[in-house]
């Protein structure tokens, strides 16, 4: 049988200007005036809540993906009957947000809140005395602050939508008051709808069985995004861990005991590096060089030396980490690292390869100054001297090092909890050592006096 031809929003966006007139020539003006409040025509795969049987929905995306949209949208089909006045599935609704404001300004009153997506026969009333909303049809939507958990205690509810749950404050309280109050109808059911940080409640959220998700980045939306807008946070931000977090919807955790928290990555980096003393390319060969074998951590840092050695500053300017198929594949990207940033020399540890690895890096470039270094301690342990570093502000990050980033937030004085091997930590600390800590170590160390 022929298909039936294709009409959804992506679709009408997609065709030529002459299609979309006559497309919406066809519609009578009724179906011209509720075009816009069918979000089942204009929603995004990840606006659609799940089929089958879940108790909570997570809406997890970026900055700007459309959750908020998709959030209204469900409380919308949840209470509207097939007329105005005709009852739907829900009639007892809570909208939990961090704060009350942020409820009424986002949830309620907001560009894509419930009040803008609802049709005017349908729209609810804001109470703004009694903080909730009446719909003609007698279903309430009542407002509650995370903030103020005890709030909860008393109302019962047959849905909720609770609005990004991952900065929420007193989000176990909170949540846990949220689902006391469920309790409502034969199947009471929550939408999630955050960004994604790995906070607890939201991990432990889903986990659940019940739980069905949802993710999308930022640029998923881009047709109601100001191309402005994704433009800059894109070049600003992209390529950061930062990025995945609020622009991938990516859900990044800091692991227990992590050496390298979120926030203090966040707050090392800067746009542009400033005038360095040295540059170094610290390697972390992978030295089989075949489709088995692990990531060849490769990382350009330079230092400011000027000064007492105890002042000096470090800049990180790239991860040039390669997935090798032949040593001299790692070898050659360490050596084009090294010419785009005017390194002075490699900096290479040789515990597995020995003598190989230098040779592995003469076979490219024969005048190449390489300093092999052994690893005589753990990489956790190696790791540490540089964590304090950080901590103490001295080491800066350039934007485009998230995978870098995600690798060091892995990194716990226990060792390394992430998949594989934490290769690009090892050679941002071979880096960091050679430039900063070997210094300080070699300026501390006595003197022998000469009698």
């Amino acid at each position: 049988m022929p298909q039936a031809p294709r009409c959804d929003a992506e679709w009408l966006a997609c065709a030529p200007h002459r299609i979309r007139e006559d497309f919406l020539k066809g519609l009578s003006e009724g179906a011209l005036l509720a075009l816009p409040f069918l979000f089942d025509f204009w929603a995004l795969p990840h606006q659609v809540a799940p089929k089958g049987a879940w108790k909570t929905w997570v809406c997890m995306g970026g900055r700007g993906a459309g959750k908020t949209r998709a959030g209204a949208e469900w409380v919308r089909a949840q209470v509207e009957g097939a007329g105005p006045r005709d009852p739907g599935r829900a009639r007892r609704v809570a909208l939990v947000g961090e704060t009350l404001d942020q409820v009424r300004e986002v949830m309620v009153m907001g560009d894509s809140g419930i009040l803008a997506c609802s049709p005017p026969d349908r729209r609810p009333v804001w109470e703004a005395t009694r903080k909730r909303l009446v719909w003609p049809n007698g279903a309430v939507a009542q407002a509650f602050s995370a903030h103020a958990p005890e709030a909860m205690r008393g109302p019962q509810f047959d849905a909720a939508w609770a609005d990004e749950l991952g900065k929420w404050k007193k989000s176990e309280e909170a949540w846990d008051q949220l689902q006391f109050a469920l309790r409502l109808g034969e199947d009471p059911r929550c939408v999630v709808t955050t960004t994604p940080r790995a906070e607890g409640v939201l991990r432990r959220v889903l986990g659940l069985d019940t739980t069905v998700v949802s993710r999308a980045p930022t640029s998923e939306n881009r047709a109601f995004l100001a191309p402005s807008f994704l433009r800059e946070v894109e070049a600003r931000y992209g390529g950061t861990r930062l990025g995945r977090q609020e622009l991938d919807g990516a859900l990044l955790e800091d692991v227990e005991g992590t050496l390298f928290p979120q926030a203090l990555i966040d707050g090392c980096r800067i746009e542009a590096a400033p005038a360095l003393s040295r540059v170094v390319v610290a390697v972390d060969p992978a030295v089989s060089g075949n489709a088995g074998s692990d990531l060849c951590g490769i990382v350009v840092v330079g230092a400011m030396t000027e000064g007492p050695v105890g002042t000096w500053r470090a800049v990180v300017l790239e991860d040039a980490s390669v997935k090798a198929t032949s040593p001299t594949d790692w070898a050659r990207a360490a050596i084009a690292a090294r010419d785009r940033h005017g390194a002075e020399r490699l900096v290479a540890e040789v515990n597995q390869g020995g003598d190989l690895v230098a040779q592995v890096l003469r076979q490219v470039d024969p005048l190449v100054p390489v300093r092999a270094v052994h690893a005589a301690r753990g990489k956790a342990a190696r790791a540490e001297p540089v964590a304090a570093l950080y901590e103490q502000g001295r080491v800066s990050h350039l934007r485009g090092l998230g995978a870098l980033e995600e690798q060091m937030a892995q990194m716990t004085a226990q060792g390394f909890r992430g998949r594989g091997s934490p290769d690009r930590v090892d050679a941002l600390v071979w880096a960091l050592h050679e430039l900063i800590l070997a210094p300080a170590e070699h300026h501390r160390a006595p003197r022998t006096r000469v009698l």
